[in-house]
């Protein structure tokens, strides 16, 4: 699954890709923080997403994890909260029971520079971190799907819209396999799609075939680039001052095994 990315450029490059998107908010962003982004925290990520009002393109920020929005307490819902913050695609168009079913329809995109995953080793007491991108894309967009939910002000008691997402993933190529190999969600990876693949994505009439060939896209194993970085969830500092998406050189390393 993924649960680590980063966002390390200036807000305003959305336009770049996106030419008409509209920001709902002042966004600013803290790079020392952008570097590690952590899922489990919660916190706010702007959000691509066409607004329903005026079916037009825009950008908010919205906390990554999902709140359904039958929720009517927050307290009551935070342990589950965690297995809000991936979809699997399988389940989007296929589990009617699923949450992801019911909100299939709101499709957005996360805009990211990359994604840490962890490989396990034979041996080793713990995980390696990898930096992963797309060959040749500085910036690019994960798809999700984002939920609304009004939940009371804790101190006012005001009811207030929370926009919330999750990240669509999939089964991994090769890359993925070898580096995410361990663990409950071992061989799963985000979706990751290409610039006209995300741009249909957020179109407003997907039909059913759109949607299902979108969701079963698997990146080529040549477009991704990856690297070993130092540890990432942890105060720590790099023994080399680097920051956190840069190589770090594990003594004795193996190579991934790809054929």
């Amino acid at each position: 699954m993924c649960y680590d990315v980063a966002f390390t450029v200036n807000i305003n490059q959305l336009s770049d890709y996106f030419p008409n998107l509209i920001f709902d908010d002042q966004i600013e962003m803290n790079f020392e923080a952008a570097i590690h982004v952590m899922g489990h925290s919660f916190g706010n990520h702007p959000i691509l997403f066409q607004n329903r009002d005026d079916r037009q393109l825009h950008c908010r920020l919205m906390e990554w994890g999902v709140i359904p929005y039958y929720i009517k307490d927050e307290a009551s819902f935070i342990r589950q909260r965690a297995s809000m913050l991936n979809a699997r695609s399988e389940r989007i168009l296929d589990d009617p029971t699923s949450y992801w079913f019911k909100i299939r329809n709101r499709r957005c995109l996360m805009p990211v520079t990359g994604i840490y995953e962890h490989r396990a080793i034979k041996g080793w007491k713990k995980k390696v971190p990898y930096f992963i991108t797309i060959a040749d894309e500085p910036l690019f967009f994960l798809p999700g799907l984002y939920s609304v939910a009004e939940l009371p002000d804790k101190e006012t008691g005001e009811l207030l819209k929370r926009f919330t997402f999750t990240l669509v993933t999939r089964s991994a190529n090769t890359i993925m396999s070898l580096i995410h190999n361990d663990g409950e969600n071992a061989g799963r990876m985000p979706l990751f799609l290409p610039l006209d693949l995300s741009e249909h994505w957020l179109q407003e009439d997907l039909s059913a075939d759109e949607y299902r060939n979108i969701l079963s896209y698997q990146i080529p194993d040549g477009k991704l680039n990856y690297r070993p970085v130092y540890t990432i969830r942890s105060a720590k500092e790099r023994p080399d001052g680097k920051l956190k998406n840069e190589f770090y050189n594990w003594e004795n390393i193996p190579e991934l095994e790809l054929e």
